[in-house]
């Protein structure tokens, strides 16, 4: 966000909106705001998909949650036993989390499109 903020800063229309006597804040919301949501929409889907994967990796190891609390790393984790007499119990759980991050970032890819269309084509 701070790369497109300080190529945003030198852009024509910010140095007109300065010129024409505009101040610092209205500038910021006006012009540059808008144009750094999407870009700080995408990060934000990503860091939240990235939490959730980090999470249940670190339950995996045993690191994160415990029993009883649910996690699918946890789920994952306990299903390691009896995985060769019944594999939907890791498949289930390991299905759901790849759903789970690919939807929240294909969202967050969604959120970038409808927020700044002329970005779309890229």
């Amino acid at each position: 966000a701070r790369a497109t903020v300080m190529q945003l800063r030198d852009s024509e229309y910010i140095i007109a909106a300065r010129s024409y006597g505009g101040s610092d804040s209205r500038i910021m919301l006006r012009h540059v705001l808008p144009n750094i949501l999407g870009p700080i929409l995408v990060v934000f889907t990503l860091e939240i998909a990235h939490a959730i994967l980090l999470e249940a990796a670190l339950s995996f190891l045993g690191l994160g949650v415990q029993p009883p609390l649910p996690s699918w790393g946890l789920m994952i984790a306990e299903g390691r036993n009896y995985v060769f007499f019944t594999p939907w119990v890791i498949t289930i759980p390991g299905v759901a989390l790849v759903v789970l991050v690919l939807g929240i970032n294909l969202l967050g890819d969604g959120l970038r499109d409808l927020s700044s269309p002329r970005d779309a084509a890229d």
